[in-house]
């Protein structure tokens, strides 16, 4: 049930769904649904719970069935909410795992061997569980192996974050050159300003079509191979090729923050006696950095993934650990589990982090 809600300008209590008051006409808060989060659980549960029976005929189907009707029948409440889409996804990969188990079973085995065939699948199950904890133990507790893990999440974040602060000042730079040749290459006469923007403007041109059209595991492998051959500093190597490659996509982002200001703003600056570069400075920016801002955060969540390909010149981080342990115990399922989810908890914290953020814009809009 909707909590209620009270309309800022002129108190009228409102109770259903409505977007704007019934009085006065203005924009009203959105709903709070007190239990979006308990149902929001139930889907993330039943998403879970299909991938992990999805080896029993019918079972995954059901259960992932339960979960996308729920996520159907609430996304009112819930579709904001990052923990019910991570539930949607895995219902629908468990319900296609469900589905391939299902067929396999019904097409290569007769009906009366479904339940042999379900209860030898449940013992090996209950076998490979009850070896879980001497795994954990050889894989991490032994040698204090998780100290790879701690190690490479370390340079992880030590990649990511300075990747993205090169990210973010090389793309302003690019999308501040793009824009302001789009602006001024009707309004500027011909000489040495104008022959130089435009070579600024060819320069990133060419810069974005190369970074954006190449893979990043071959900038990073050319960046320490071949440009940086006689450099020792992985991470500075890993830095660089990883805030390179962001840099074309932030200042495509922050691009299309500026071009999405109205073209009165720059009016209004100019009718102020501003310049074009104080225009930019102290009206365009900070109005296309507030639109751009939930993008940049989503590119941020982008690198953090990007940088597990940092393995390739050597570079220890954290899905190299994962593999470091893999080697040393020659069992590669533990490991790869904990590096993977840890790449998921990071990635739900963000992405949490983000949607707060958005919410937070669009309520300071109103």
């Amino acid at each position: 049930m909707i909590k209620s809600r009270f309309c800022k300008q002129c108190g009228e209590k409102v109770t259903g769904e409505e977007t704007v008051c019934p009085r006065c006409k203005a924009a009203l808060p959105a709903p709070v649904i007190p239990d979006a989060g308990k149902k929001a659980g139930r889907i993330f549960l039943f998403g879970l719970l299909s991938i992990l029976l999805s080896f029993i005929p019918f079972a995954g189907i059901i259960l992932a069935g339960i979960a996308l009707w729920l996520y159907k029948s609430d996304t009112r409440l819930v579709s904001n909410m990052g923990k019910a889409r991570i539930g949607k996804a895995l219902a629908v990969t468990g319900l296609i795992l469900s589905l391939i188990g299902t067929v396999y079973v019904i097409l290569l085995l007769s009906v009366g061997n479904i339940p042999l065939w379900a209860a030898g699948t449940w013992t090996k199950l209950v076998k490979w569980a009850s070896g879980i904890p001497a795994d954990f133990e050889n894989n991490f507790i032994t040698d204090n192996r998780y100290n790879y893990i701690v190690k490479g999440l370390g340079i992880t974040f030590e990649v990511t974050v300075f990747a993205a602060l090169l990210g973010i000042a090389l793309g302003i730079i690019v999308a501040l050159i793009r824009s302001s040749y789009d602006t001024l290459k009707d309004e500027m006469r011909g000489g040495f300003g104008k022959g130089l923007l435009t070579f600024l403007n060819k320069l990133c041109g060419f810069y974005l079509t190369v970074i954006r059209g190449t893979p990043v595991v071959v900038q990073l492998m050319i960046a320490y191979f071949v440009i940086f051959v006689a450099s020792n500093n992985k991470v500075l190597v890993a830095v660089l090729a990883f805030g390179i490659n962001s840099g074309a996509y932030v200042a495509e982002i922050i691009r299309g923050g500026i071009a999405s200001i109205d073209k009165g703003q720059f009016e209004a600056g100019r009718s102020l006696g501003f310049g074009y570069v104080r225009t930019m400075t102290f009206i365009i920016i900070p109005q296309a950095f507030k639109t751009v801002l939930p993008s940049l955060a989503n590119e941020f969540i982008v690198l953090i993934k990007e940088t597990s390909v940092s393995g390739y010149i050597g570079l220890q981080e954290l899905t190299k650990g994962g593999d470091i342990i893999r080697s040393r115990t020659y069992s590669a399922f533990m490991p790869l589990l904990a590096v993977a989810v840890i790449y998921l908890i990071i990635v739900m914290f963000f992405s949490q982090l983000v949607s707060v953020l958005e919410r937070r814009l669009k309520n300071s809009e109103r």
